[in-house]
């Protein structure tokens, strides 16, 4: 059952969809087609599912790991940011004099951005017994201003007329496409690759199993001389770097630059991910399908029936809450305790 529960919150939230949908003034069967079936009806919206699902993807095993070791990195968004800033430097500082060669620099570039910005709560929590959640959390919007601040500042394109973007990439600062007439590039292998590393780490490695071991039960893990600290940063070093790789694959895939929106919060989107494909390569892809497929939705509600794209949000929030509603049922039964009889008497209490 804990297996089957997120199919069955996936379930419960088409229905409540549908009943959403009808209080939109929408026919429910011609929303949820809309929504899980149109965007997916051809080729190219294939692609742009697989386009969509990578980052995801990467981010989710990144943040899995860490969960696995009760070590809670809820700042991937900022470290996808971090990744982007760094990676996305790189294709700026070789405008007009760049090769093929500098994109392995920009992906590495990439992922120890986000490493180093990752480093940060996990230095905090190591060293002073901050909590990561709110070290992480808040570092999202530090990476935010240095965003904003970049592509407003000195990487403003000089001939974008002062909007906050920054030059168009080059060609070698493109990932390479992997159909033709397609968005898809090379981050879906990433991804492919990333999933199997993961599983490799977290069900067939004993770092991994020390990982566990350190989340399920500190106390053993001490006695067996597992190190929390260790799992801290390992956990951070692999889900920021990870991150930071998805910002990469950002910025260098569909966007092509820099801008102050391009951030369409996977690294959020990511936990969610986490959790319902529980902390699972495979699960974890699932789910990363079906998250992709509610982003493709949102737009597709937004240009077929005019519906606000703040319905994917809806959507996402109705999965988390009812995979979590099934998890409580799973691991506790409801009882109904009936109240014991009113005494009269009150040498009926004393006896």
């Amino acid at each position: 059952m804990r297996f089957a529960a997120p199919v069955l919150a996936a379930g419960a939230t088409v229905i409540l969809g549908a009943v959403l949908f009808a209080a939109l003034g929408t026919n429910p069967l011609t929303g949820l087609y809309a929504f899980f079936i149109q965007p997916i009806s051809d080729l190219d919206g294939v692609a742009e599912l697989g386009l969509k699902a990578a980052p995801l993807i990467i981010i989710g095993i990144g943040l899995s790991v860490g969960f696995r070791g009760n070590v809670w990195n809820i700042g991937a968004e900022g470290q996808l940011l971090m990744g982007a800033i760094c990676g996305g430097g790189v294709a700026l500082a070789f405008h007009g004099e760049g090769g093929l060669w500098v994109m392995p620099i920009m992906i590495l570039a990439g992922a120890l951005g986000g490493m180093a910005w990752a480093a940060i709560p996990a230095l905090l929590r190591t060293r002073f017994n901050v909590n990561e959640i709110l070290t992480s959390l808040l570092l999202t919007y530090v990476a935010l201003h240095v965003l904003n601040y970049m592509v407003r500042g000195p990487w403003t394109d000089p001939d974008g007329q002062n909007f906050p973007e920054t030059r168009l990439f080059e060609d070698w600062g493109l990932l390479p496409i992997l159909i033709e007439g397609t968005r898809l590039n090379v981050s879906a292998i990433f991804a492919i690759l990333v999933v199997i590393a993961g599983w490799a780490f977290m069900l067939r490695s004993f770092e991994g199993f020390k990982v566990n071991v350190v989340g399920q039960a500190l106390d053993a893990a001490r006695y067996a001389g597992f190190s929390q600290r260790r799992t801290v940063w390992i956990s951070f070093m692999v889900s920021g770097g990870l991150a930071g790789l998805a910002g990469l694959a950002e910025v260098a895939g569909p966007v092509g630059q820099l801008n102050a929106t391009f951030a369409p919060g996977y690294g959020f989107a990511a936990i969610i991910i986490a959790f319902l494909g529980r902390l699972h390569p495979v699960g974890v892809t699932v789910a990363s399908l079906l998250m992709a497929l509610m982003f493709l939705g949102g737009e597709s509600l937004q240009m077929n029936l005019h519906l606000p794209k703040a319905v994917t949000g809806v959507f996402q929030g109705m999965l988390l809450f009812l995979v979590l509603a099934s998890d409580v049922l799973i691991r506790y039964r409801i009882r109904i305790v009936r109240p014991l009889p009113a005494i009269s008497d009150p040498t009926e209490a004393s006896g």
